[in-house]
């Protein structure tokens, strides 16, 4: 069969457009020669992803990002179908994070699979799309209150300075300049003292061993009186004291049971009386004998009796 040139034409025609297809979707990232699979995942920012970054499970590479979307609802999520070309299983499930694969900022997705799930993912299901925050992210999260604890000590040592600028007001500088001067007037004075009194202790050095050696000769001396105190016969002296108390209890002793003189006359109520009556009569005598003395003196320079009264 001859081969026209139409047919030839044609043939190139097809098989051209057929290499246009596949390099087109190739550059896409589809592999017609392989079978693949489709996920969606939606997030709400995705700075960093663009398409043809990579989509890894355990760290392998499985796919690639294929396309980025705004959703139509009217949200602004974007919308990520992730293009799986190896025939890895997983479940539905499984979450879909979103990481920085270092610290150039580059962005790829992992598939965290959920082992308790046994459902698979099939071809155009979504998945759970999780954000897990980048090093960046972190550093800020950690900067961020230590900047405002920061900027909070900045104001209060601010506010501290303001107040003892307030404070210390001129008088004051003054005052404590004054105090100041003083305080070294005051420690010179103190080192001269100190100096005088180490001048007058070397002066006054032989002085001050004599004293010494007196106070140490008295204390031998009070240590001997001591001695001589303790070896005395004070065992005698006690005894002899507690003979005069014992004597002296008995004397007691015998007033209370009312013998002797001393007990009649304390505890005998006539004797009183009689002492008491007797006292009355001495005074009514003493009285008669200053109103009539004549009664009781006889005296004239002449020798004439007085008269009787």
């Amino acid at each position: 069969m001859k081969i026209t040139k139409e047919i030839r034409t044609g043939v190139l025609v097809i098989t051209g457009l057929v290499m246009t297809i596949f390099s087109f979707n190739y550059l896409k990232g589809i592999n017609l020669f392989e079978k693949s699979r489709t996920f969606t995942v939606v997030y709400q920012n995705v700075e960093g992803l663009e398409p043809s970054n990579p989509v890894t499970i355990s760290g392998y590479k499985i796919g690639k990002v294929q396309n980025i979307n705004i959703s139509n609802d009217g949200t602004n999520k974007l919308e990520i179908k992730l293009l799986i070309d190896n025939d890895v299983k997983f479940s539905k499930s499984s979450k879909a994070e979103l990481y920085e694969t270092g610290l150039i900022g580059g962005k790829a997705i992992a598939i965290i699979p959920n082992y308790d799930d046994k459902s698979i993912a099939l071809d155009g299901d979504y998945l759970i799309g999780t954000i897990k925050p980048g090093f960046t992210e972190l550093v800020n999260q950690r900067l961020s209150p230590l900047q405002e604890k920061l900027e909070s000590a900045i104001k209060n040592a601010d506010n501290v300075m303001l107040t003892i600028n307030s404070v210390f007001d001129n008088e004051t500088k003054n005052s404590i300049q004054e105090s100041i001067r003083n305080f070294k007037n005051l420690s010179m004075s103190l080192n001269e003292t100190t100096e005088n009194l180490h001048s007058l202790i070397s002066d006054n050095s032989n002085s001050i061993d004599k004293s010494l050696k007196n106070i140490e000769l008295t204390s031998e001396n009070l240590s001997v009186i001591t001695e001589n105190i303790s070896e005395a016969n004070i065992k005698d002296l006690i005894n002899n004291i507690n003979s005069t108390v014992t004597g002296f209890n008995s004397i007691i002793n015998k007033v209370n049971d009312g013998e002797g003189s001393v007990s009649k006359f304390l505890e005998n109520d006539a004797v009183f009386n009689n002492l008491e009556n007797a006292t009355l009569e001495l005074e009514v005598l003493i009285n008669d004998i200053k109103t009539n003395p004549n009664r009781y003196v006889h005296f004239s320079i002449f020798g004439k009796k007085p008269k009787k009264n």
